[in-house]
């Protein structure tokens, strides 16, 4: 069978979304059911709470991939990478000539057409650190569009419609669909991009360190001159990749030299206090109530994304006093006889050992017990 360019027509009014249970397809399917369309989707394991919330929006999935959940021809299909070229409703669409696309195809085409891109990438602290770009921008008045990993507690949602110029996005190093395997964040073009820092992950997609760092390489090379990349100060693989764009460079973190510099940090619970300066001029202090030193770097960034927005130091305090969080990120669940539960997405070995740091000054007293569970295609394999 050959494959059919994939294209989105100039009028559609029906979108089948595949691997729809997915928290990336479920916004998107939320979004444009919000917008107009008419929206099905499928998923091989279908159940709540994304069954329930996507019945919620009137949104029709079917268990199962079958050639049938297409019979009435959708306009599109947009393709989940969870989605091989031999599953059976890939087949049935092939065979049937309808038009697909990917999940950021779909984004860009329908969503973030006309809006100035802000864009986070780094192996970790996308969601967080996008969350609050998220938040500064609507405590500031500027009525964002955003699509993110997680659920914003501000919001309870993980997505947004704005009518703002910006839309806030997490550029993932995941590969695409069958049909393109590149990264998702090949297809942004953004006016802001953050670079939190890069490290070996995804072993299901890519070979080593190396691997990973050409495809950042070739993400920020194709950065407009006009657009800026804010990037942390402390990583050496950012320092190699950065050498390849024409764009502006800001930096962050502790060093002298940075753009943005993190002051007298400490932590006063159930919140950190801390100082922000912006090219060694006076510091703004700060409160915010995540926890950990690598939540202050993600806070830095939005932080520097506010400043490049003129967003006032007032405005970016009160949104970060008044962030809630983000749902499995540092989440409190319950206390129970003295116990408290603390739910996090953490699996990177980074990520868990800095997770682990960051609770344990809000938490002086007692055990402190992580309980892991390797589900993620990398963590379930022995290279860490």
């Amino acid at each position: 069978m050959d494959m059919q360019e994939n294209t989105i027509p100039e009028n559609v009014s029906t979108i089948h979304l595949t691997a729809i249970c997915g928290t990336g397809m479920a916004a998107l399917a939320s979004m444009l059911k919000d917008l107009g369309y008419t929206i099905t989707g499928s998923d091989q394991n279908v159940y709540p709470p994304m069954s329930d919330f996507l019945a919620g929006k009137g949104i029709t999935v079917a268990s199962g991939y079958r050639a049938e959940n297409l019979s009435h021809r959708p306009d599109l299909v947009v393709i989940g990478n969870a989605v091989s070229a031999d599953n059976p409703e890939v087949v049935g669409m092939m065979e049937a000539g309808l038009s697909f696309c990917s999940m950021p195809q779909a984004l860009n085409h329908f969503v973030a057409n006309g809006k100035k891109p802000i864009v986070v990438t780094g192996t970790h602290g996308k969601t967080t650190t996008a969350s609050l770009i998220a938040w500064l921008l609507t405590e500031a008045g500027l009525d964002p569009t955003f699509m993110i990993g997680g659920i914003l507690k501000n919001f309870n949602s993980n997505y947004r419609l704005g009518e703002g110029g910006y839309i806030v996005l997490e550029g993932d190093e995941y590969d695409t669909a069958f049909f393109d395997k590149g990264p998702k964040f090949f297809h942004f073009d953004p006016h802001l991009a953050i670079l939190t820092g890069i490290e070996f992950d995804h072993a299901d997609i890519y070979l080593d360190l190396q691997h990973i760092k050409r495809a950042f390489e070739q993400f920020i090379s194709g950065i407009s001159n006009d657009s800026t990349l804010i990037a942390y100060d402390d990583d050496t693989d950012i320092k190699d990749v950065v050498q390849s764009t024409g764009c502006g460079v800001e930096y962050y973190g502790l060093k002298s030299e940075s753009h943005w510099q993190l002051h007298s940090d400490r932590v006063e619970p159930p919140e950190t206090v801390f100082e922000v300066s912006r090219n060694n001029r006076k510091a703004v202090l700060y409160k915010a109530g995540l926890m950990g030193r690598h939540n202050l770097f993600n806070t830095l960034a939005a932080v520097a994304v506010a400043g490049h927005l003129n967003i006032p130091a007032t405005v970016v305090g009160r949104a970060l006093k008044t962030f809630e969080g983000v749902r499995r990120r540092q989440e409190v669940r319950g206390r129970k006889r003295g116990v408290t539960v603390i739910d996090d997405f953490a699996h990177h070995p980074t990520a868990v050992r800095e997770t682990i740091r960051a609770v344990r000054p809000f938490y002086p007293k007692g055990r402190l017990i992580a309980v892991f569970e390797p589900r993620t295609n990398t963590s379930m394999r022995d290279i860490f």
